[in-house]
C-alpha cells in the first residue's frame, strides 16, 4: 500500500487510514485475518482492529472466524460518482451494437491510479474465465483498455506511473519493464488503438480505443474482448479493429456535445 500523504492543517489522518483498509482487500486479496490488514497497510494491529470494528459496524465489512471480507456495501461509496457520471449511459447503447455485431464482450473503463476501473459493460453469451463487472479493477500495463487510456496521459503523469507504480507480471507475456513499456504506449499513441495478447490472463486477448471528451483529450476506453480459441490475432485486427475504432469514434461524438 502507499504511504500516507505529508500531513496538512486539511488533511484527516484516521479517514485516509480506514480507507486504505478498504484498499487492502481485491481481488487477490478477497479475504483476510487482521494481521493480514495490519500488514498490507502498514497499520498496527490494534489500529487496524478499530477500523475493521468500524466497518463491520457499519456494514461493509463481514467476519467470518478470523477472516474478514467487504461486503456489497462498499458499492454504495462508488455510486454517487457512477451515478453522476453521464459517460456509462452514452457509451451502454454502443457497447450493446457492438456486441451484438461481433459477439464478444464489449465494456468501458476509466483510469484511476495504476488500475483501470470498468464503468460499463456487455458480456457476450459464451462464459469467459475472467469475470468482469461494473467496478472491477485490473492492472492498467496489461490490458487494451489501460494501454490506450496510459497513451492518452500527459509526459508527467505517465512518467510518474512509470516510475512510480508497480507493474505485476501476471502472464509469462505481460510487459512489466518501464521501458518496453514505454514504448509500446508511444506505438499505441500513435496508432490510435491497442492490441493485448495474452497479458492479463492465458488464453485472453483484447482490442482497445480511446475515447476524447470535447477538449479532445482522452477520457476514457472502450474494448471488445476474446479468447485465443476465438479468434487469432489476424481477424481481430482485420475484424474487430474496424468496429471498435467506429464505436469510439461515434461515443466520441457525443461526448463532444456535452
Amino acid at each position: 500500500m502507499s504511504e500516507d500523504p505529508e500531513p496538512s492543517g486539511q488533511y484527516v489522518q484516521s479517514l485516509a487510514r480506514g480507507l486504505s483498509v478498504i484498499r487492502a482487500f481485491g481481488r487477490d486479496r478477497p479475504s483476510m485475518t487482521l494481521s493480514d490488514i495490519a500488514d498490507v497497510t502498514g497499520l498496527t494491529r490494534a489500529t487496524a482492529r478499530r477500523f475493521l470494528l468500524t466497518l463491520l459496524e457499519l456494514g461493509y465489512v463481514r467476519a467470518d472466524g478470523r477472516l474478514f471480507a467487504l461486503t456489497p456495501r462498499v458499492l454504495e461509496l462508488g455510486f454517487s460518482y457512477l451515478s453522476g457520471l453521464a459517460l456509462p449511459e452514452i457509451v451502454a447503447p454502443h457497447l450493446d451494437q457492438l456486441s451484438r455485431r461481433l459477439n464478444e464482450s464489449a465494456s468501458a473503463s476509466v483510469l484511476d491510479d495504476g488500475d483501470i476501473v470498468y464503468i460499463a459493460r456487455v458480456p457476450a453469451r459464451r462464459i469467459m474465465t475472467v469475470s468482469i463487472t461494473v467496478g472491477t479493477r485490473f492492472p492498467a500495463h496489461a490490458t487494451s483498455m489501460g494501454r490506450v487510456l496510459l497513451a492518452g496521459l500527459d509526459e508527467g503523469d505517465l512518467e510518474r506511473y512509470l516510475e512510480t507504480i508497480g507493474r505485476e507480471t501476471l502472464t509469462a507475456k505481460t510487459v512489466t519493464d518501464a521501458a518496453a513499456l514505454r514504448e509500446t504506449l508511444e506505438k499505441v499513441r500513435r496508432q490510435g488503438w491497442a492490441l493485448v495478447d495474452q497479458e492479463l490472463e492465458r488464453g485472453l486477448r483484447s482490442i482497445a480505443a480511446p475515447l476524447h471528451g470535447a477538449d479532445g483529450r482522452v477520457v476514457a476506453a472502450i474494448n471488445v474482448s476474446t479468447s485465443t480459441s476465438t479468434a487469432s490475432l489476424e481477424r481481430i485486427s482485420e475484424d474487430y479493429r474496424p468496429a471498435v475504432l467506429q464505436t469510439a469514434a461515434e461515443i466520441s461524438r457525443a461526448l463532444a456535445h456535452l
